[in-house]
């Protein structure tokens, strides 16, 4: 097939779970699905170990589940975005079933449930004990590959949304050295988050953000962009990305102690199971104040370890750690983007012909603070309806595209020790206004580190706005909620007007967005 026989067809960008699922339920309409590695290989959705979270037990209900949602949310959450994935959830576990997931599953045939942190319930959904991500990732991968309505352009990175008119008129890719342009009027954005742009993450180190550099330099609306989530369980050492010592080890009684052996979290409420951003706030300031912390799964587990997580279990061997007989260092991480692409119902951005689907998009289900193993929920059941918005649209005019500029490729390694220093656990306003006055240069350019670099003052831009403290946005100079905040809204524009004001010292950059403040 040629690359003459893909104009018209919509465009996916992104090979993970989002990716896989909306090309899947587009079928049979004739889609393209663009990779920058092989189907999965730099997508988070392969390094997800806790699960999938559905309510499926006989003490649960979608009710509980939502509550539990809005709970974690901290007051941010679409209730009505909210709803609609967990009542979704118990089907879609069904569907990803028939598509071949070979989920745990208990002597008698049901799926076998776990716990996770701020649920209360257990609903969540594991495969390989903990390589669900793995496991749905193969197939998913499989599916796609066996429907013959789906072009699939693996080792393909799209540097550029193209424009015409205020809406989708192609995108500009490169592949094997070479760029070549897709005329399209409808482009799914799903590749995924922002860890990259931290030393310390869980995820591939290519996953800055690209698909939010697109979106706004695109000219859509970006949302929540403060919110970033850390884990606080990723595994201390120099691996990167940082392997995930799963919540689901602190839901079968692990515990986090200091070199001494001291349960520093015992009094808090939940303890280890509290909600992630008090429990990696806790471990930070522990690390802070000079202390290492472990993860003691000794008395829970113990020589049950290996059969119960066997993927974190070889980890920790090859890190040279027996989980059975010694507690496992651990450290927080950047581990989940809650902001994105501002989208409604139906994936729809404020861009005409422009969709986005998983963790680059935020559909309000996770407001604050998302809960656990919400992610890929989300990421199955908003393809579903990503797929049927794009199958009503009219895919327009065929447009011979002019000929582009290629932007060279995303280099993060400039940007990372900024995005560490001034986005992490804790922040505050002058390391935040300093990051804006390093980034506002270099996104402003035309190098490799400009699309980082916007991604990073975006969100540099968006967490001095929010002056308090809500779920994982923590300001150490402004620590109370504010009762009054609200979601904000974010363009590249609107993101560089902020920063030439921060920049100059001397007017307002709160109040310029303040606008901006959606209800």
């Amino acid at each position: 097939m040629t690359m003459q026989n893909l104009h018209g067809r919509p465009v996916i960008i992104g090979g993970g779970i989002a990716g896989l699922m909306t090309a899947l339920h587009l079928a049979p309409e004739p889609v393209v699905l663009v990779s920058k590695t092989a189907l999965g290989g730099e997508a988070s959705s392969m390094l997800a170990q806790g699960g999938i979270a559905a309510s499926l037990g006989s003490d649960d209900s979608p009710d509980l589940h939502l509550a539990d949602t809005l709970a974690a949310g901290d007051g941010l959450c679409d209730e009505m975005a909210a709803r609609r994935v967990v009542e979704a959830a118990p089907q879609a576990i069904e569907h990803l079933a028939r598509l071949g997931a070979a989920f745990d599953r208990t002597p008698d045939g049901t799926f076998l449930l776990g716990l996770e942190a701020a649920h209360s319930r257990r609903r969540i959904v594991h495969a390989g004990g903990d390589a669900t991500g793995r496991e749905l990732i193969r197939a998913l991968a499989a599916a796609v590959r066996r429907t013959p309505s789906i072009a699939i352009l693996e080792g393909v990175e799209v540097r550029r949304l193209i424009v015409e008119d205020g809406e989708i008129a192609g995108v500009l890719a490169v592949g094997d050295g070479n760029a070549t342009t897709l005329s399209t009027s409808r482009v799914v954005l799903a590749t995924g988050g922002i860890g990259g742009l931290f030393d310390h993450t869980t995820n591939p180190l290519g996953s800055f953000g690209q698909g939010l550099a697109l979106a706004a330099r695109a000219g859509a609306e970006l949302a929540d962009l403060e919110f970033v989530q850390f884990h606080p369980t990723a595994l201390d050492g120099p691996r990167r990305p940082m392997p995930l010592v799963s919540e689901a080890v602190r839901g079968e009684g692990a515990i986090l102690v200091d070199e001494r052996g001291r349960r520093f979290l015992a009094d808090t409420p939940g303890a280890e199971l509290a909600p992630r951003d008090v429990v990696a706030r806790a471990v930070w300031r522990q690390l802070v104040a000079g202390h290492r912390v472990f993860l003691d799964a000794r008395r829970c587990l113990g020589p049950r370890f290996a059969e119960r997580f066997p993927a974190i279990a070889s980890l920790c061997r090859e890190a040279g750690i027996d989980p059975a007989a010694e507690p496992i260092p651990v450290r927080p991480a950047a581990h989940y983007h809650m902001g994105g692409v501002a989208v409604d119902a139906e994936g729809r951005s404020s861009l005409r012909g422009l969709w986005a689907c998983g963790e680059v998009a935020r559909t309000g289900l996770h407001g604050a603070n998302r809960l656990a193993s919400n992610s890929l929920i989300e990421a199955v059941t908003s393809a579903a309806c990503v797929a049927a918005s794009i199958a009503a649209a009219s895919p327009g005019a065929h447009r011979r595209l002019k000929p582009a500029i290629v932007p060279p490729r995303p280099d993060t390694s400039r940007i990372r020790p900024t995005a560490s220093r001034a986005l992490g656990i804790e922040r505050d306003g002058e390391t935040l206004a300093e990051a804006a006055r390093a980034l506002e240069p270099i996104a402003f350019g035309h190098d490799g580190a400009s699309d980082p670099a916007l991604v990073a003052l975006m969100i540099t831009i968006a967490s001095l706005h929010r002056e308090e403290s809500r779920g994982s946005h923590f300001r150490t100079d402004f620590s109370q909620r504010d009762a009054r905040s609200r979601s904000l809204r974010l363009t590249m524009d609107e993101t560089f007007e902020a920063a030439a004001i921060v920049s100059d010292t001397v007017s307002d950059p709160v109040a310029l967005l303040d606008r901006r403040t959606s209800p």
